[in-house]
């Protein structure tokens, strides 16, 4: 049975849906990191990395390679920095958007609608 779309792209955002992972995917986007490198980026256990890299290696987001006792992971495809770079954008936005309404209250003006983006 095949999985309708809707249905795969939730999962696709579930697995990306950890703060390690999303960190991760963040720092391979400045190109290919050693373990001990992202290690050294983020604070977590070295168990904990270790998982959270094999759920983006066994999802194809990212991809490995070993010399000697060195691993090094790297982002499997540019889309993954676009979409990181999408969300970015949008987070702007939605955070602009209230920082816009809290100086509005502040101030007590009428809080005017944001007018809509243009979706092209």
């Amino acid at each position: 049975m095949q999985v309708p779309l809707y249905q795969a792209k939730a999962e696709f955002f579930r697995m990306l849906g950890h703060p390690v992972r999303i960190r991760v995917l963040e720092l391979l986007q400045a190109g290919p990191m050693p373990v001990r490198d992202l290690l050294a980026e983020i604070d977590v256990e070295a168990s904990n990395l270790s998982q959270q890299l094999a759920v983006l290696r066994r999802s194809g987001i990212v991809v490995s390679t070993r010399e000697g006792s060195t691993v090094t992971y790297a982002l499997a495809g540019g889309d993954v920095a676009d979409l990181l770079r999408a969300a970015r954008r949008i987070l702007t936005e939605m955070l602009a958007g209230r920082n816009e309404l809290l100086a509005e209250l502040r101030q007590g003006q009428p809080v005017a609608p944001a007018p809509d983006p243009v979706r092209t």
